[in-house]
């Protein structure tokens, strides 16, 4: 029996989560938050780049402490950015993906939160509105500031937050609220101009990079991801690359380089177990690997 397919807006919070350092402090969970995720994380001070995949959900982040200097840019383009603070917020709504990097003061705790709104409740506010939700998207918004949104969200992290259980309606009321403002701000009407490029639903594209993550060992096999996935070769290859900005086999490479890394800097196993440890039987093609993604042997690395 095929595995149970894992809820859209859960999917896609973890695929976010592998690429971005820090620490959650607090995710939602029951039946009063069934219709929305939302996750409480300190960040590191400093993030020099990370990648953010394309999702179909709308992604609300909100500043809830510190200031940090966030920027974004797309895979082929140039650094943009402002300085944030608690009650700033970002909206997104990503068809492809893209790069950020920050660095925040250090004299307080960069602390996020996200939420994601599902299709369905963004759908019933945009009817509410008389809009035309297969018509209807979410504009782009980054370090905005607006206190009606932050009200309502505070509302959000306190619910999420208290001793006392969570009550359903309380949290529908406040989302729906928040989805209605949004729309009425920050909607944006689009016509469909041919095809939308392939995308990964987030719960293939955390199967996808789950199965990778635990099979760093073993030789890359397009063929089983694919199959995981229910999608051809092809049409698997293609829509990974559409949502990640990179290849399955590319993407296998750089999280075999990423741990291989991280033994190097915090642990004094020998290279030849590492490069065993990141499925490279031959520590010479190990090292030409390594040397293909950060410019320098797997010795060099060590030692600085």
């Amino acid at each position: 029996m095929a595995p149970a397919k894992p809820s859209s807006l859960r999917s896609s919070s973890r695929a976010l989560e592998q690429h971005i350092r820090g620490h959650k402090i607090v995710q939602s969970a029951g039946e009063a938050w069934a219709d929305i995720e939302v996750q409480i994380f300190q960040r590191a001070h400093e993030e020099m780049e990370v990648l953010v995949p394309a999702v179909a959900e709308t992604l609300l982040v909100w500043i809830i402490s510190g200031e940090a200097l966030v920027e974004e840019r797309d895979l082929d383009g140039e650094w943009h950015g402002s300085v944030v603070k608690p009650g700033s917020f970002y909206l997104t709504q990503a068809q492809s993906p893209y790069l950020m990097r920050w660095k925040a003061a250090p004299e307080q705790p960069f602390e996020v939160m996200h939420l994601y709104l599902g299709p369905e409740m963004v759908s019933r506010a945009a009817l509410s509105l008389k809009l035309n939700p297969a018509r209807t998207r979410m504009q782009e918004v980054s370090g905005g500031h607006d206190i009606f949104v932050s009200n309502l969200l505070a509302g959000l992290r306190d619910e999420l937050r208290a001793a006392h259980c969570a009550n359903r309606l309380f949290i529908t009321g406040l989302v729906d609220s928040l989805s209605v403002h949004l729309l009425r701000h920050h909607a944006e009407a689009f016509t469909a101009k041919g095809r939308k490029p392939a995308l990964l639903p987030a719960w293939k594209l955390r199967r996808s990079l789950d199965h990778m993550e635990a099979h760093l060992t073993e030789p890359f096999d397009l063929d089983c991801l694919a199959a995981l996935c229910a999608m051809s070769r092809y049409h698997f290859s293609r829509a990974f690359h559409n949502t990640v900005g990179q290849s399955p086999s590319r993407w296998f490479i750089q999280r075999r380089m990423a741990h291989a890394k991280e033994n190097l800097r915090s642990t004094d196993i020998s290279i030849v177990d590492i490069a065993a440890s990141v499925g490279y039987g031959s520590p010479s093609h190990f090292a030409k690997i390594f040397r293909a993604e950060t410019q320098m042997s797997p010795k060099e690395y060590r030692s600085i």
